[in-house]
């Protein structure tokens, strides 16, 4: 690959793991918090349920997650793999796709 996109990736995996860094602490915090209070994951999915702020925070979590880890799969196999460049390319594709999908998935199933 050029070096412009190794720049431009380089880039979109600091800055995702930048929104990963603020919504997993807000995760976190939120999680022990509730634990701590006593509610179950059931009363905790009631609570968040429908939540246009829930959805925004998992929707970043999500989102961040499909480009930040397909990026670093890619690089651990460009450095430890056989695997050709193009083949690597394509298996960080289809991570960042599966990844979206199903986090997504979740994501709508936490609002619906």
């Amino acid at each position: 690959m050029s070096t412009r996109v190794e720049t431009w990736l380089w880039l979109a995996q600091r800055a995702t793991a930048v929104a990963l860094a603020l919504v997993v602490t807000i995760h976190l915090a939120t999680m022990i918090y509730a634990i701590h209070d006593g509610l179950t994951a059931t009363q905790i999915l009631g609570r968040t349920r429908g939540s246009v702020t829930w959805l925004i925070v998992y929707a970043v979590f999500v989102t961040a997650a499909a480009v930040h880890a397909p990026i670093g799969l890619r690089t651990v196999l460009s450095e430890w793999s056989p695997l050709r460049p193009r083949a690597i390319n394509a298996i960080a594709v289809i991570f960042a796709l599966l990844l979206a999908v199903l986090g997504w998935r979740a994501v709508l199933g936490l609002y619906a």
